[in-house]
């Protein structure tokens, strides 16, 4: 059995609990997400509760897409709990390079704790690494292909895998460097694809030590989901569907089946 059949049985058969502190727009899709992969989801972002519920999940997924000054407090609450706790601890720097405060924001979380996994697009990746991403509000400009040394970079600095999403994935851990060829481009329509990817990347490093195995396999899984939906669905809404029906249905032997890894 491959680590991609080892990891999805692990998480159906634990079901760990991933805590959010993410946006409002992709509380329901990223829960629903979670759940019809195998895994539990909490969104949780009042400062009285985010330490405990930390102390009760197995992994911690920070996406600052609406960031407010209360959320950016209890993110930083929930970061130095994991790191205490040593739970794993996944970043998705939504729009990164879009507004200075978005910026300093990222530094500020960078510096409380750093994380397991970093994962965003290509052009967010490339602002967090000082490189000059430029974003289209969270939208990526760049392609995932151009953002090996950016991703590279962070990884050196942060201890840090790094996945970075695009038309290929690019997943790396300084030297290790995993290529996923898995998706669709309609995923790129559906608001939340990508903050459901951070999701479930949670939920595979709360199962698989490795955070480099755990974003190899959580991207893997997404794209292979990707490409099962477009087999049924070829509009948007009704992919967003099908895409969680595929998440729910899907079996180790066939993740192992239709991934694209080099």
């Amino acid at each position: 059995m491959n680590s991609l059949e080892t990891d999805l049985n692990a998480l159906r058969a634990s079901a760990p609990l991933v805590h959010n502190i993410t946006n409002y727009v992709v509380m329901n899709f990223s829960a629903n997400a979670l759940l019809a992969v195998g895994a539990s989801p909490v969104m949780a972002h009042a400062v009285e509760e985010v330490e405990d519920m930390v102390g009760i999940a197995g992994a911690l997924v920070i996406n600052i897409g609406t960031l407010s000054a209360p959320w950016v407090q209890a993110m930083k609450l929930a970061l130095k709990k994991a790191a205490d706790l040593k739970k794993p601890i996944v970043l998705d720097p939504v729009g990164a390079g879009a507004t200075n405060y978005r910026n300093v924001v990222l530094a500020e979380l960078l510096e409380t704790a750093p994380p397991s996994l970093i994962r965003g697009n290509a052009s967010e990746i490339l602002a967090l690494a000082g490189l000059g991403g430029q974003t289209k509000g969270v939208d990526s400009t760049a392609s995932s292909m151009n953002s090996l040394e950016a991703a590279q970079s962070l990884s050196e600095r942060f201890g840090s895998v790094v996945s970075v999403s695009g038309a290929v994935d690019v997943i790396v851990q300084q030297n290790r460097v995993a290529y996923i060829e898995n998706g669709h481009p309609l995923m790129t329509r559906v608001t939340g694809m990508g903050c459901s990817a951070s999701a479930i990347a949670g939920a595979f490093c709360a199962v698989q030590q490795d955070a480099f195995q755990a974003a190899v396999t959580a991207a893997t899984t997404m794209g292979v989901c990707g490409e099962i939906a477009f087999r049924k669905a070829t509009a948007p809404g009704s992919f967003q569907i099908a895409f969680l029906d595929a998440l729910s249905e899907l079996t180790s032997e066939k993740l192992t089946e239709l991934a694209r890894i080099r």
